[in-house]
């Protein structure tokens, strides 16, 4: 057999070995990504409807929901939609798409986490010269380099993964079409792609935590100096809801791109890949609400204003 078979269309296998889990899943994903839509497009609102929330911060916040709501689209309806019908298949331009998406928003989200780390550092660290340092020209000019990374790293990665050779294997052990499942069904030794895998692993999702970790001791050492217990407070709960969200999303992308090939990633993989496509962009309105009183307190104004 020849890649011929799988040039129009894949199988993803998702959880369909186990149909009551499907049944169980179809309602928790389709509640979860409800709550992901609302939560996110009420940020984004939420920033641009209130005046007092036209700072930097909330800049790149309402950027990190509007990214959030396009990672999850770009696979979760295809995932119900399999959950939902007997028929696992997608096309090989639907996969190609989804992969596309997927690395490049994934890649995008890991840059601009690490812009809002530069943006807390500033504020705290430098608050008297932040309003000049942050002007809007250059929130600008760094969301542009986040969502660059994000496309170059899918304009590389897609098209390498795609090509593989598969010998008639169009079964994705996968509810999507990710990178590490699409390698593995490959006929032909990876070797090669799956280092240049670490390699922009390394770059994308290393170098930019590494950024983060740095931006947090220098923070953490400008909060302990604060003599007001009212400015620490108010400096841990910002960073704390930062910092929250950066666990969650790169303790598990981390986990499965230091290691596209491995097989422990094959079963792990798919509920680590809910675990930060659905369940972290829920997260992160809950978080950034309730541990955040600016966001709090525009919620209120714009209820009460109604």
């Amino acid at each position: 057999m020849t890649n011929q078979s799988c040039q129009e269309r894949f199988i993803l296998l998702g959880f369909s070995d186990r149909p009551r889990l499907e049944q169980i899943l179809f309602v928790f994903v389709l509640i979860f990504y409800l709550m992901t839509l609302v939560g996110n497009s009420v940020i984004i609102l939420v920033s641009h409807l209130d005046s007092c929330l036209q700072t930097p911060m909330y800049f790149f916040l309402t950027n990190l929901s509007f990214l959030d709501l396009c990672f999850t689209t770009s696979s979760i309806p295809q995932l119900l939609f399999n959950l939902g019908s007997p028929d696992k298949t997608i096309s090989y331009t639907g996969c190609a798409i989804q992969l596309f998406m997927f690395l490049g928003l994934g890649g995008t989200e890991c840059v601009l986490l690490a812009v809002m780390a530069y943006d807390r550092f500033t504020a705290i660290c430098k608050p008297l010269h932040y309003s000049v340092l942050m002007h809007p020209q250059l929130c600008w000019k760094l969301v542009s380099v986040a969502w660059v990374v994000g496309l170059l790293n899918s304009l590389v990665m897609s098209p390498v993964t795609m090509k593989l050779p598969r010998c008639g294997r169009c079964r994705v052990k996968h509810f999507l079409c990710e990178m590490p499942a699409l390698i593995k069904i490959s006929c032909v030794d990876t070797m090669a792609v799956e280092s240049t895998v670490f390699v922009l692993s390394v770059i994308i999702v290393l170098v930019p935590l590494s950024f983060i970790l740095i931006s947090y001791s220098n923070i953490a050492l400008a909060v302990l100096r604060i003599k007001s217990a009212a400015g620490r407070r108010k400096a841990f709960n910002t960073c704390g809801s930062h910092l929250t969200v950066i666990s969650l999303f790169y303790g598990n992308i981390t986990y499965m791109y230091m290691q596209p090939g491995n097989n422990s990633s094959q079963d792990q993989g798919k509920f680590l890949t809910l675990f930060y496509n659905l369940v972290t962009p829920m997260l992160n309105p809950v978080i950034y609400t309730l541990r955040n009183t600016d966001v709090k307190g525009a919620l209120k104004r714009l209820v009460s204003r109604k």
